[in-house]
């Protein structure tokens, strides 16, 4: 039953990561909206339901080191591991916006979490600024795209006859806007449960084992939880849809450390206590990591084959740190 959990998992989150990156990009182009704001929002919200559910669980049973380690293990497994390994097929350019808004906005709340953590737990009114962080990011995507798609639109009028095919079957459009919309969120849902197979049946073998809840939120559910973003990444890439697929991981970050952190926090009221070793060791990793993408996404703006190798490595390196010092 455990295998069937796993495999069954597995092949849903490539089905759903197909319907995702294939309706995504169709979607955004139907309605002129960069694909990266795609990638941040809609799906990268959508691919980070997992970590919500396993955290709202996780912390009503007391279980906060389960909850922190998963949101700690996945942003470490996002960009390490995940953008590091889309880098290594094919380097990544990075957009004005990314630089600007998404690095610093990540970077931010990563320390933000580390210091509301120090005292060893996260109090319900700590999960208020967390929730307010995604609010305002959100935000300021929002009011990003309008800036772009003023300037997209005055592009376009300029050129009457591009202006007299994008507006001329305006009905048609809406349709088919609708239809996208559906079979997008129909591979997000598929995505979410397949995530949610994949990571019973990866706890169920792991408790056998007889491993601790942080470490198991760090690997076995991080690892699990991420499998739609790096399926979703892996596909994007393959297809050439790149900026939905470095959307998903910085969006996934940014949302991971507030709403999806934040959320359970107040739901649960407080995260009881955090690990010792996930407070002084991987909580400062993920924060590093973060703050890591800084030089890297800044040198060329891009992140080239070279980096995204070294990326791959380091994520080695930590798990084996886990697997060997943590077990």
């Amino acid at each position: 039953m455990v295998v069937l959990l796993v495999v069954g998992g597995l092949v849903a989150l490539i089905a759903g990561a197909e319907l995702v990156v294939r309706y995504g990009s169709l979607l955004a182009r139907l309605l002129g909206v960069p694909p990266m704001i795609i990638g941040l929002t809609i799906v990268s919200i959508g691919t980070s339901a997992p970590e919500l559910a396993v955290g709202i669980d996780a912390m009503r049973v007391n279980a906060g080191s389960l909850a922190v380690g998963n949101i700690a293990g996945t942003n470490i497994v996002n960009l390490l591991l995940i953008l590091g390994l889309c880098a290594a097929i094919r380097p990544i350019d990075f957009e004005r916006r990314t630089l600007v808004l998404d690095l610093p906005g990540m970077a931010i709340v990563a320390v933000l979490v580390y210091l509301l953590s120090l005292d060893g737990q996260l109090q319900i009114w700590e999960g208020v600024p967390l929730v307010i962080a995604a609010i305002g990011y959100t935000v300021g995507l929002g009011w990003w795209t309008r800036r772009e798609n003023a300037s997209r639109a005055a592009e376009l009028a300029a050129d009457v006859s591009v202006a007299a095919r994008v507006t001329a079957p305006a009905e048609y459009g809406r349709l088919r806007a609708l239809w996208f919309a559906l079979l997008l969120g129909v591979g997000i849902a598929v995505i979410v449960v397949g995530a949610d197979w994949l990571v019973r049946g990866s706890v169920e073998l792991a408790r056998l084992v007889g491993v601790s809840d942080a470490f198991i939120g760090l690997t076995v559910v991080a690892i699990g939880t991420s499998a739609p973003e790096l399926v979703t990444a892996l596909v994007s890439t393959i297809r050439g849809d790149r900026d939905i697929a470095v959307g998903n991981l910085i969006g996934s970050s940014v949302y991971n450390l507030t709403l999806i952190l934040g959320v359970p926090v107040l739901v649960a009221h407080g995260s009881g206590p955090i690990d010792d070793f996930l407070l002084h060791i991987d909580l400062p990793i993920m924060v590093a990591v973060c703050l890591l993408c800084i030089p890297l996404f800044l040198s060329g703006r891009r992140l080239s084959r070279t980096e995204g190798t070294l990326m791959v490595a380091g994520y080695a390196v930590y798990l084996g740190y886990l697997l060997v010092g943590r077990t």
